[in-house]
């Protein structure tokens, strides 16, 4: 049985049973969204969650926000997982236009190759199944401006109105236990049509990749909307978000090629970390 998930993390951010309040200065104005330094709860989101291979979406790379964490490093720890992969949308600090730029390929190679990056935000994808091939696949972002909905599990929800960012996915041909196989990890723009144009930009970039291929992370479409879109088999269906009332699926594990006589079983996961649930799928041997 093969374990594949998918996570938003929302940078490991605690918000079940209590959600760390932001920054305000002296005169008790906003300054900056919360901060939590501790790596222990997203350590035990992924022991819990307990996936062979996890795409990981909103993770943070030595932000200060988040006690300078490579938190893709950290789950992979946590699953004694030896492959991993972090890929930046952004180099800077998300959330603040001024605070960041549009990630690279060369910004790629120096953060492989040990070089000074500096903070960083974007996808991660984990295996404990060697990994013979990664691929980044990058969107630059849309000029548009949208007010989005944020949910709290302590007060009303509020609106806020924010620019799209740069769009990261990580495309792996994973070795199995029959053969290769793919596994692709993106967190798609929040802009009507957009995201559906990336999730097709994103299946034509992997067509010539070995099959099956599963297609996982948060793609900010809701249902059956990515599986219409990309003709793929969704191999869980369940309401993700908000993870502490959940109402919408914006997380999605899809699959291509699999044959039917392999049978699947999936559901979603509230964590004490993120807004989102993880979604969890159990597939047999193929």
């Amino acid at each position: 049985m093969l374990r594949i998930a998918t996570f938003n993390l929302l940078h490991g951010l605690p918000v079940l049973g209590g959600m760390p309040q932001p920054q305000r200065d002296s005169n008790g104005k906003f300054s900056g969204p919360p901060e939590h330094s501790d790596d222990a709860s997203l350590r035990l989101a992924a022991q819990h969650i307990d996936a062979d291979i996890i795409g990981l979406q909103e993770v943070d790379c030595y932000q200060s926000r988040s006690g300078t964490h490579d938190q893709t490093s950290v789950v992979a720890q946590a699953l004694d997982a030896p492959h991993y992969l972090f890929a930046p949308s952004v180099m800077g600090t998300p959330g603040d236009p001024a605070g960041w730029r549009a990630a690279n390929s060369e910004d790629d190679q120096i953060f492989a190759s040990g070089g000074d990056t500096g903070p960083m935000y974007g996808v991660g994808l984990v295996s404990r199944l060697p990994v013979e091939q990664w691929h980044i696949e990058r969107f630059s972002a849309p000029k548009a401006r949208l007010p989005l909905i944020v949910p709290s599990p302590e007060r009303r929800p509020t609106i806020i109105s924010v620019p799209d960012e740069p769009r990261t996915a990580i495309i792996a041909v994973i070795t199995g236990a029959n053969g290769p196989f793919t596994v692709a990890t993106a967190h798609l723009s929040f802009v009507p049509g957009v995201n559906i144009k990336q999730l097709r930009q994103l299946v034509r970039a992997a067509r010539d990749f070995p099959r099956p291929f599963f297609l996982i992370g948060d793609f900010n479409l809701p249902g059956r909307w990515p599986s219409r879109v990309t003709k793929f088999a969704s191999l869980a269906r369940g309401a993700t978000y908000p993870s502490f009332s959940p109402r919408i699926q914006f997380d999605h594990v899809l699959a291509d090629g699999l044959s039917h006589s392999v049978a699947t079983t999936g559901r979603t996961m509230a964590l004490k970390i993120s807004d989102h649930c993880a979604v969890v799928v159990d597939v047999e041997e193929f």
